[in-house]
């Protein structure tokens, strides 16, 4: 029962953390750290409650995806060339999770990082105190879809905001707050389904036992995601994005001070 509640905390963890611009992964660790729980294999947690969060954009944004998948089968311009764009953003990503895996992984490990990322993640949102605008672009250009993929795939990182800062990018680049953080969250539907894929392998190592906390975890981060992505629209429509960046500090040098001693 204990394992059960304790995955039910992860859940809402990574799914509030998922879309508000504070970084899921480093608050998966803190929380892990502070559980004092790793579940045997974090890893394949992490990614089914990840997953949870995929079906929760695909909840949120279910008109946006059925107009771009009907306009992909339809064969219109518009569609293929923000499908095209989406794979463009995706490569980066996907080229740092090939290569760098293992060193990725091993970053999980150390509070250090986390806590210097969060820290980061805090500069990266303030940003948005700036650059935020209502009447920006509606989609990105190639090369921003380019780099806003390249700032995901920086966001790999555990204290990295992959939504904070791929959605900042996006306000820095022209975009305006609801064409960033669709982009943004299309962007991160493909990452975590391809996360998922990449480490299907691993599933078949996984302990019968923890299929149970799995499952209560994921729905957690299913209905906590949906929540959270909520406040992160109402959050830019009302230009109240950056105020984020105080916790990340906060959070982020507790985390350092506490790694340190």
């Amino acid at each position: 029962m204990e394992e059960i509640i304790d995955s039910i905390l992860l859940g809402i963890v990574q799914g509030l953390t998922e879309f508000l611009p504070v970084s899921s992964s480093g608050h998966l660790v803190l929380a892990q750290e502070i559980l004092g729980t790793t579940f045997g294999q974090g890893i394949v947690f992490e990614v089914a409650v990840h997953i949870a969060t995929l079906v929760a954009i695909l909840i949120f944004y279910r008109r946006g995806v059925a107009k771009l998948a009907i306009g992909t089968l339809s064969r219109d311009r518009r569609a293929l060339e923000y499908v095209g764009k989406l794979i463009l953003g995706t490569m980066p990503a996907v080229a740092v999770a090939l290569t760098l895996r293992g060193w990725i992984e091993a970053q999980f490990d150390s509070l250090l990082v986390v806590g210097i990322c969060l820290v980061v993640t805090g500069f990266v949102v303030w940003t948005t105190r700036y650059t935020i605008r209502h009447h920006g672009d509606d989609e990105p250009t190639w090369k921003s879809a380019l780099l806003i993929g390249c700032v995901q795939a920086i966001a790999i990182l555990p204290g990295i905001s992959r939504s904070g800062s791929t959605v900042a990018a996006g306000l820095a680049l022209g975009l305006n707050p609801l064409a960033a953080a669709e982009f943004s969250f299309m962007l991160g539907m493909i990452a975590m389904a391809g996360a998922g894929v990449l480490l299907l392998p691993d599933l078949r190592g996984v302990d019968q036992a923890l299929i149970s906390d799995i499952t209560f975890g994921s729905i957690a981060a299913l209905i906590s995601g949906l929540l959270a992505l909520a406040a992160f629209v109402w959050l830019l429509r009302t230009q109240r994005f950056y105020i984020f960046a105080w916790y990340a500090w906060l959070v982020g040098g507790i985390t350092i001070v506490w790694s340190l001693a």
